[in-house]
């Protein structure tokens, strides 16, 4: 179970990681402001700042996010009678704004009256003792300790997402999901590479394991099946078909050695019981496998063409059939998911992160407010238009979308418990 927890909590923080990461790679690229790279959730442990963006660990180590100024930044509010520590510079400028009430030398405090951030940059405010109000300016790289002691930059309006050109933000949004593929297709790929090929299905054999009926009746690698006891076969799933319905039954294989004409073989399958107690036939070879440098390489995009489309296809299909929570998988499915790949050893591990990564960057590109497809949706709509939508309706349709979202999740959550730990 140890094992199970780690894994899951490793295979989830790669996947979020990976996306947050092309999110704020091309948002530094627009030249908008990241505030925040967070790798965890929850309460802060530790904190970097570099480049005008604060880098954190946080206590909970499952996923992570990006602050981007001016989108989904919560941007702690000022408000007039707030009390203040603010710390200035030689000039007498704010270099830093402190919300977390600890107490500075240095830090002058005050009640604040006004204060703008994104435009004219200052703060106003009574100074304790005074009865007259001051103003100080603010400076454009000046900080922000929230109350959680976390500090970020403040974000003057020219460093906000919207003020980033339309294509250069939908870049920075499509950016998440296609980490994800790209991850994908390169694990894909990296699997290839570790098993040496890309099996493939055809009517030849690969690898003869010793002492095995193939071995026995004198069987090679890369030895063609033209036709089991009279029946022609093309493919590798018809040869197993046909030696695993004759389990202990003499057979007869057609083969042919190097382009020569072929002969007949007669082969015992080996009887071998599945968990179900149902007999099958096995001879001990291995599929076939392309080892060319291309075939491994392709072998990662024709993975991410397949799930990317059966993912499509399925979320399409229920336009028809309707809305069913049994095709769809939360954090419960995933960690049922990784217990099992768990015991089938690293590359299954491997090959589940993929899946995982690809199907991620899938779903996170369907047209939903608050997803990332949501959001280049609304880029599209603003290109269409001329103009983005007013930022409270737009407000309005991203809190639906979040709504929306976590009612699905609660429901896909609850299925998974009924379906795992009850099995309704």
């Amino acid at each position: 179970m140890f094992q199970t927890i780690i894994t899951f909590i490793i295979v989830f923080s790669i996947l979020v990681i990976i996306h947050e990461f092309g999110h704020f790679y091309f948002a530094k690229k627009a030249g908008i402001l990241v505030r925040e790279f967070a790798i965890g959730m929850g309460p802060k442990i530790f904190s970097h700042r570099k480049n005008g963006t604060t880098y954190t660990i946080r206590m909970l180590p499952i996923g992570g996010y990006v602050r981007m100024a001016g989108i989904g930044d919560e941007d702690t509010e000022l408000k007039p009678g707030m009390p203040l520590n603010i710390t200035l510079d030689e000039e007498q400028q704010v270099i830093q704004i402190d919300l977390s009430n600890k107490q500075h030398l240095q830090a002058v405090p005050i009640e604040l009256l006004e204060a703008d951030l994104e435009h004219a940059l200052f703060i106003e405010g009574i100074i304790p003792g005074s009865s007259e109000p001051v103003r100080y300016a603010v400076k454009r790289d000046a900080t922000i300790i929230e109350t959680d002691g976390t500090e970020v930059q403040i974000a003057p309006i020219d460093v906000q997402y919207q003020s980033a050109p339309l294509l250069k933000r939908m870049m920075t949004n499509f950016a998440g999901p296609m980490n994800n593929f790209i991850l994908g297709i390169a694990v894909f790929i990296t699997i290839a590479f570790v098993q040496g090929g890309v099996t493939v299905n055809d009517n030849r054999l690969g690898e003869i394991q010793p002492d095995s009926p193939a071995e026995t009746a004198g069987l090679r690698v890369d030895d063609k099946i033209l036709a089991v006891n009279g029946e022609e076969i093309a493919e590798w799933t018809e040869l197993v078909a046909s030696i695993q319905a004759n389990p202990g039954n003499e057979i007869t294989l057609s083969v042919s050695t190097d382009g020569q004409e072929a002969r007949d073989v007669l082969i015992t399958p080996d009887s071998k019981t599945d968990e179900q107690g149902n007999d099958y036939g096995l001879i001990g070879v291995a599929p076939p496998m392309d080892r060319s440098l291309m075939a491994k390489i392709s072998y990662g995009f024709k993975e991410f063409w397949v799930i990317a489309t059966s993912i499509f296809g399925l979320v399409f299909s229920m336009f028809r059939t309707g809305f069913q929570a049994d095709s769809f998988g939360g954090p419960v499915a995933i960690y049922a998911a990784t217990e099992q790949v768990v015991d089938y050893g690293f590359l299954s591990v491997l090959s589940f992160l993929a899946y995982l990564s690809i199907n991620l960057g899938v779903v996170n590109l369907l047209p939903i407010p608050a997803l990332d497809g949501g959001k280049l949706l609304l880029n599209l709509v603003e290109g269409i238009r001329g103009k983005p939508l007013d930022p409270e309706k737009e407000g309005i349709i991203t809190a639906i979308g979040m709504g929306l979202l976590l009612l699905l999740m609660v429901i896909v959550t609850w299925n998974d418990i009924q379906r795992f730990f009850f099995g309704q």
